[in-house]
């Protein structure tokens, strides 16, 4: 398999990055144990579909790797870095296997992560979490603006901006939209909120009403208009409790009030079902009690 890495991303560097995953003049194939490899510390995709997994160890179980891995030497230490074929590599250790064939090639890390993060990118293999990580990472490493990395690409600095952006929810709404129990256009109104409480409510709300992305929008609408009503007292909360209230919002996954009185106060926690109170217990290392509440 030989793949140029295109025109749009190519032009990302001085030169357009070729790559093949066939053997080369001088190269061959050797057999490498599973355990002296580790995969690309620049692959950006964090999920593998297991199904596809499943399928292609099936395959290799009936009839073998049929294309070798590429494997780089780790510069700092011992072993191979996985340059192409985590998944060959990851249906293989399901099998049970202990050795893969592959192709040792020497490839810097520069190199490593042009073709790991604009394959997955071309290939559209990321979810929107992992995309959003990638544009980052592109425009970090290589100073570029958002409207440069856009034009380069091929898409709208306005896709660019709203997908980084997703990257400033909290963590259980990225893992909810990573799940699909929330789409893209959801978070791109519930990153706009500035409110880690009402962002966690809402996305809750989504995924348990099946709510739209336009029915969001008037919620949204709705909550805005009432908004003022409810501060007409204008009382000041502490800015600290505010924040612990997020930190905790942030950490649990969950909404989290921190009721102060004179003396002492509550701490009140906010659940949706038995599975999320027991994540809750979990989270507090109190796995002693947890499937209590059923």
């Amino acid at each position: 398999m030989s793949s140029r890495l295109g025109k749009g991303l190519g032009a990302l560097f001085k030169e357009n990055v070729q790559f093949t995953e066939e053997v080369q003049e001088n190269e061959v194939v050797v057999e490498l144990e599973l355990n002296e490899l580790k995969k690309n510390p620049f692959q950006p995709r964090r999920i593998f579909d297991d199904e596809k997994i499943n399928e292609l160890a099936q395959s290799i179980k009936e009839y073998g790797v049929l294309q070798p891995i590429i494997v780089t030497q780790i510069k700092e230490g011992k072993g191979y870095y996985i340059v192409a074929g985590e998944r060959r590599y990851k249906a293989c250790e399901k099998l049970g296997l202990t050795r893969i064939p592959a192709i040792i090639r020497d490839i810097d890390y520069r190199l490593m992560a042009e073709i790991a993060l604009l394959e997955n990118l071309q290939r559209e293999d990321l979810n929107i979490i992992e995309e959003a990580s990638a544009y980052k990472l592109l425009i970090e490493q290589y100073q570029l603006t958002q409207q440069e990395l856009a034009d380069r690409i091929g898409k709208s600095r306005a896709h660019i901006a709203n997908t980084l952006r997703i990257l400033n929810l909290p963590d259980a709404v990225k893992t909810m939209l990573i799940d699909g129990d929330i789409e893209f256009g959801h978070a791109k109104i519930l990153v706009g909120l500035n409110d880690s409480i009402m962002i966690l409510e809402l996305a809750k709300r989504i995924k348990e009403d099946k709510l739209s992305v336009r029915a969001l929008e008037e919620l949204v609408n709705e909550i805005a208009k009432e908004k003022p009503k409810k501060n007409i007292k204008n009382v000041k909360r502490d800015p600290n409790i505010e924040f612990l209230e997020e930190q905790l919002c942030k950490a649990f996954g969950t909404k989290i009030r921190v009721i102060t009185k004179d003396k002492g106060g509550k701490l009140v926690i906010d659940y949706h079902d038995a599975e999320d109170f027991n994540r809750i217990l979990k989270l507090m290392h109190l796995e002693d009690i947890v499937n209590i509440v059923e």
